[in-house]
């Protein structure tokens, strides 16, 4: 079974592998074209609009923040939307709004790139097999060549081989290697720069609950940034019902306001949080922050 296999691929020859794989260049050339066109249609100023929101929200005006969020293409603003249209029927129909519209700008993101994924994984075997083929091609046209020269009485004896080909495996580790940068570039957790405030005593925890606050107004849970700081109070208490012996970290820039660091601080004790610290960078014991260092002694 396997020999008639292999003597239809030889027979065959590579010639359908090659057209293969222009056929799947061109349509992966079409769908990464077609994903640049959506990508760059839904870009806009996710800063300013996190501002814009989080004013109004903090405002009480819901209906200016939709109005503000309706002018915006991105898929934040639709996940957004969403939750502020179920906002009267109270924060779980809001939150529940808001992870079905989640939901669906995922799926509408990610469209067609697990065939871009599996024929990127699966191009360099797809070469491979040619190559294969192609050489077992070579070698019964040979071994045909010697027989038919055997017959009429000059016989030559087989060609040594003395190396490998390593030009597949080549092509192999370099096209794994652009799918690694690629992917390990992709799935790198956006952040936020902070200014973090110092202190001697500080030390390593391990983090489970966090809650970044930037200079420009903007919130992050776990590295995904929130609508407003009032967004932390149903995140904690899901987080706490999942894990009773939740710790928090805030990260606050040294700009942020008080009154804010303590709104925050009071979101995470309302859903029950009692294990809150504040993230801070190791300074020298004895320093008070921001006094510049001693000059070096002659």
């Amino acid at each position: 079974m396997i020999e008639r296999v292999k003597s239809a691929m030889v027979g065959l020859g590579a010639t359908w592998v090659l057209l293969l794989m222009v056929v799947l260049s061109v349509v992966s050339l079409a769908i990464m074209l077609e994903r640049a066109w959506l990508y760059w249609s839904l870009r806009d100023d996710a800063a300013a609009l996190m501002r814009d929101l989080g004013r109004l929200l903090r405002g009480g005006d819901l209906e200016g923040a939709r109005r503000r969020l309706e002018t915006s293409p991105s898929a934040e603003a639709a996940v957004v939307i969403a939750g502020i249209v179920e906002a009267k029927m109270g924060h779980e129909a809001a939150e529940e709004a808001m992870a079905g519209a989640s939901a669906l700008q995922k799926l509408k993101l990610e469209k067609r790139l697990t065939f871009l994924g599996t024929v990127g994984n699966n191009a360099p075997f797809i070469g491979l097999l040619g190559t294969v083929i192609s050489k077992s091609g070579g070698r019964s046209s040979a071994k045909e060549a010697e027989e038919r020269t055997m017959g009429g009485g000059a016989q030559e004896s087989d060609e040594a081989i003395t190396g490998i080909n390593i030009t597949p495996l080549v092509d192999i580790v370099l096209v794994l290697l652009i799918i690694f940068m690629v992917t390990a570039k992709l799935i790198v957790s956006q952040s936020v720069p902070l200014d973090l405030p110092k202190a001697a005593t500080g030390s390593d925890i391990q983090t489970v609950f966090s809650v970044v606050l930037a200079a420009d107004g903007t919130t992050q849970v776990d590295s995904k940034t929130v609508p407003s700081d009032d967004s932390i109070l149903s995140l904690a208490k899901a987080a706490h019902e999942k894990n009773a012996d939740l710790r928090a970290v805030i990260k606050a820039d040294t700009t942020v306001p008080h009154g804010r660091v303590i709104h925050v601080l009071d979101l995470l004790k309302q859903a029950q949080v009692s294990k809150i610290a504040f993230g801070v960078q190791p300074g020298a014991p004895g320093v008070a922050p921001g006094t510049p260092a001693p000059a070096p002694t002659q």
